[in-house]
């Protein structure tokens, strides 16, 4: 599918119903539309994250958010709310993920809280009765907890839960954990490997097989930059990809903090990166030839304050990957675009913003959310505390 700088770019807003069309914004550089719909419009004084699962095992996919003391789940189709958690964990609760932890078929997740003056890691599971708050279990603790994903990073042929604190716990730098489920997830200790443990002010974290040895590796945003980390052997190795913003005399104003992986139709890869942590660049970062020698560097986007979401998707199925930002703190900008490439290259980017000033974006979530096959978009706000989704109706 061609791109094209004139195609208007159609925004349908919803509340909890369909509204009429309010307008179009001219030269849109990806193809589908989104309509816009209100999923709760204060569900916490902060949504911390947004992800998705079938909660409630009927094959569809539903949005599950975090706030600072509850874990909701908005149900597909009717988006009706239901509270999983509330007041069980220390607050902030900060990061969330999703897995069959004890293997009976269900989704449980697991939860960091305590932020930032603790840290304290829990999974969740249902009770028998579907109508009370889910049962809490231990995983262990490490200070700062800030991100966690599911990733065999070791190996196991199971997923391991790898999270990163924001600053150092033990030691000079943050420690990568990556938590072993063990075969009796309530009861027994769960195992944690350090994956590394020389990086300080990692905001974020992502795993992919990097260079095609079937084997998941890690990249991390910190202050160091965009770092990749990898398993050989008994041992972990890693390697500078790109440094983020440097030279700054105050060393937290260095790096990255935010990273994401996305592919063109041309094949070649890319890394997309807030800088520094909380920062005010939007940097695409292109594969070398070959594999070899440095990722080259392309700032296209700046000027806004605390940019915090960061995803990647193929929304318009022309083979090409885009990028979905948010930021929180820029007055009257604040919101959700997406940036779509303009060459096979991912030299020259374009930008839609799909909604201005109205989600102080704090995390954003990519899935198919209405089973059209399509990727969708969920995003959460901080300061304007609500949820907002934003429904793909690109025609393929």
């Amino acid at each position: 599918m061609i791109k094209s700088k004139q195609r208007a770019f159609l925004i349908l807003r919803y509340c909890t119903v369909l509204l009429p069309l309010v307008g179009t914004v001219q030269a849109g550089p990806i193809d589908p539309a989104f309509r816009i719909v209100e999923i709760d419009p204060n569900p916490g004084r902060v949504v911390y994250a947004v992800t998705s699962a079938d909660v409630d095992g009927d094959g569809d996919t539903d949005l599950v958010v975090l706030t600072e003391n509850r874990v909701l789940w908005y149900e597909q189709p009717s988006w009706q709310a239901h509270t999983i958690l509330k007041d069980q964990l220390p607050e902030d609760h900060v990061c969330i993920a999703a897995r069959d932890i004890d293997g009976d078929g269900q989704v449980d997740f697991a939860i960091g809280a305590g932020w930032p003056r603790g840290g304290v890691l829990h999974w969740i599971h249902r009770k028998e009765d579907t109508e009370a708050l889910w049962q809490v279990e231990s995983i262990g603790e490490e200070r700062a907890i800030h991100r966690m994903y599911w990733a065999d990073v070791l190996g196991r042929g199971r997923s391991q839960l790898v999270v990163s604190p924001l600053n150092a716990s033990v030691g000079d730098g943050v420690r990568l954990l990556a938590f072993e489920v063990p075969d009796d997830p309530s009861r027994k200790r769960w195992p944690a490997t350090v994956l590394n443990s020389s990086l300080n002010r990692m905001h974020n974290h992502l795993h992919l097989d990097f260079d095609g040895q079937k084997a998941v590796d890690t990249i991390t945003a910190s202050r160091e930059g965009l770092t990749l980390i990898r398993r050989n052997g008994d041992e972990w190795q890693s390697q500078l990809l790109a440094r983020g913003r440097d030279g700054q005399a105050d060393a937290n104003s260095n790096g990255a903090g935010e990273v994401r992986v996305g592919r063109l139709s041309s094949g070649r890869r890319f890394l997309v990166a807030v800088q520094p942590m909380h920062g005010d660049e939007l940097v695409v970062y292109r594969e070398p030839a070959r594999g070899q020698g440095e990722w080259s560097a392309t700032v296209i986007h700046s000027g806004f304050r605390r940019g915090h979401a960061l995803q990647t998707a193929d929304f318009d199925g022309d083979g090409d990957d885009e990028i979905v930002f948010g930021h929180s703190d820029t007055p009257g900008k604040f919101g959700v675009m997406v940036w779509s490439s303009e060459d096979s290259d991912g030299a020259s980017w374009a930008s839609t913003v799909l909604d201005e000033g109205e989600v102080a974006t704090e995390d954003v979530t990519v899935a198919d959310f209405n089973g059209d096959g399509r990727p969708d978009i969920a995003a959460g706000g901080r300061s304007t505390h609500n949820v907002r989704m934003y429904l793909n109706n690109a025609v393929r």
